[in-house]
């Protein structure tokens, strides 16, 4: 594509995504990575970053997917999607589903959040089977594994979140997050610097959800320390287990 090179940012987030993808391994030689575009500013940005030449990464082809969810019955946004990979000469693969509506009809309201994301993945992991691609790359960045990390813990009990390489079907597949050093704000910036389209989240969920929460909790945190999400990444790094309580009773 005719991307505006040379610009500070587009080599300040090479060098971040370089370096995530050679401190976890999640690129070798030969490899075909199939990278999931929903639409938005951070897989697009994505898909541009992982197609630019590369300084110290192997070589590897790329495939890249949209699973439209059937939020917008006229496709409008699949329309403009199709023409952004195309006129760029992507290789890529787009499908019409309606997991949206599904996820969210009266016999699913307690959790289409989580069904949606099944039933997406599946076919997902279907198309890197059928397509030979033995790597996912998902466009979650710095930010989505801090507010992953709070939304375990407030709502499902647990201290864990997303992994920047993380092997499943024994090993057949691994998921690899190159963003996983870069905050939300530069790639949305990135964004706008290189003309991206801008494709709405036509999700009604997407307002309301857990995450939205602890994205607007966050932010009212910053405006007393704007270091909180830096600290919160930072403590990933510097888990004290022997100062974790381990097995407890469950409280009353």
């Amino acid at each position: 594509m005719e991307r505006k090179k040379g610009t500070r940012l587009f080599h300040h987030l090479k060098k971040w995504l370089e370096l995530a993808i050679m401190d976890y391994t999640m690129v070798e030689e030969g490899d075909r990575v199939l990278v999931g575009v929903s639409g938005g500013a951070d897989s697009l940005a994505l898909l541009d970053l992982l197609s630019s030449p590369m300084v110290y990464v192997p070589s590897f082809s790329i495939l890249a997917v949209n699973i439209d969810l059937g939020f917008d019955p006229e496709y409008r946004d699949y329309a403009v999607l199709e023409e952004y990979l195309s006129k760029n000469q992507y290789s890529y693969i787009m499908e019409k589903t309606d997991t949206g509506p599904l996820s969210h009809s009266d016999y699913n309201r307690k959790n289409p959040c989580y069904l949606c994301t099944r039933l997406r993945r599946k076919r997902i992991f279907e198309i890197a089977a059928e397509r030979g691609c033995n790597k996912i790359a998902f466009a979650h960045h710095r930010d989505d594994i801090i507010e992953t990390l709070l939304v375990n813990l407030f709502f499902g009990r647990e201290i864990c979140t997303m992994m920047p390489k993380q092997s499943i079907f024994g090993g057949k597949l691994n998921i690899i997050r190159p963003l996983a050093y870069i905050g939300e704000e530069l790639v949305k910036k990135y964004g706008k610097e290189q003309g991206m389209p801008v494709i709405e989240n036509r999700c009604p969920t997407s307002k309301v959800s857990k995450r939205m929460y602890v994205k607007n909790l966050l932010r009212e945190l910053e405006k007393d320390n704007r270091n909180i999400r830096g600290n919160i990444y930072k403590a990933l790094r510097h888990v004290k287990v022997d100062y974790l309580p381990g097995r407890m009773r469950d409280m009353k």
